[in-house]
């Protein structure tokens, strides 16, 4: 009896012990399980960073929209320029046609060898009834009025732009026939700018214009370069209109030294066919068409641009 009751002794005390051993497993557990709680703290703390750099964002695009309103307003500005001269036309016009009652009238607006100047002007809205384009380069659109010449002088003026290009000599057309209210419309411009006294210092009134005729043309070289100013009086291919013009029928309309008697500026561009017959004799005698044909020279003192 008494192996029997050591023998359950022995057991209970392996039984206690036993329990006793898992307790204090599970009681070392339980810290353990509480250490890793904080560590999941850590984390939402960085999300947060992120939230005021885009709040930093939104003020820096306010100021690009106050830039809009800045580049529209120089526009507007730009508009009110193009209205000034309307008022004026009505009186140059009258200004200038009083100028106009007391010049005479040519007798034959179609002769190659018509006499236009101050003194003498074109039938009112005269028209020459064979204009045509002449095959030679020019400073303008294709289609351009301004290239029209009349037949004759066309033809003379392709045989003067071929000779100067064999010569090495590129010339160009700038502006040749101008209608009777190309040329009104363009004075009174000038007019209407400057008044009718200081406008026909350098610009002729309409009728009076040899643009009209259909005979007259401005050159150049190809270039451009002087094109109807002053410095084309010093260039090669002044030069040579100068020296061979005549040959194919055209003069040098406003030479210099001659302003007293044209009644115009030294213009070395601006041609003026008159036929290879005439041409040499004023260019051989050094002479005008005013003084050729024996009319009257135009006042001294009225010394303009054609």
């Amino acid at each position: 009896m008494k192996r029997f009751a050591n023998r359950t002794n022995h057991s209970i005390i392996l039984v206690t012990a036993a329990i006793l051993a898992l307790s204090g497993c599970s009681s070392m557990a339980a810290p353990n399980e509480e250490q890793t709680k904080p560590q999941e703290t850590t984390q939402p703390a960085p999300a947060e960073v992120p939230k005021p750099a885009e709040e930093a964002k939104q003020p820096e695009t306010k100021p690009a929209e106050t830039a809009k309103p800045e580049e529209t307003k120089p526009e507007e500005t730009k508009q009110p320029e193009a209205q000034p001269p309307k008022k004026p036309s009505a009186e140059g016009a009258g200004k200038y046609e009083e100028l106009l009652a007391d010049i005479e009238v040519v007798a034959e607006p179609q002769s190659v060898a018509v006499l236009v100047n101050k003194q003498r002007k074109l039938p009112e809205n005269y028209t020459p009834n064979d204009l045509v384009f002449p095959k030679v380069p020019y400073l303008l659109p294709e289609k351009s009025e301004k290239r029209k010449m009349r037949k004759e002088a066309a033809a003379a003026l392709e045989e003067l732009f071929a000779a100067a290009k064999a010569d090495g000599v590129a010339l160009a057309g700038v502006s040749a026939y101008r209608s009777h209210a190309y040329q009104k419309a363009l004075f009174n411009r000038y007019v209407q700018k400057d008044g009718v006294e200081k406008a026909r210092t350098y610009s002729a009134v309409p009728g009076t214009s040899e643009h009209e005729t259909g005979l007259a043309i401005d050159v150049s070289g190809v270039d451009g370069k002087c094109a109807a100013t002053s410095c084309f009086g010093g260039t090669k291919e002044a030069l040579w209109l100068a020296e061979h013009a005549a040959e194919h029928g055209f003069i040098i309309r406003y030479p210099d030294g001659k302003e007293a008697i044209t009644g115009y500026m030294y213009e070395p561009w601006h041609l003026r066919y008159v036929g290879v017959e005439i041409a040499k004799q004023i260019s051989e005698q050094g002479i005008t068409l005013e003084e050729y044909s024996g009319v009257v020279p135009a006042s001294v003192n009225e010394t303009e641009s054609n």
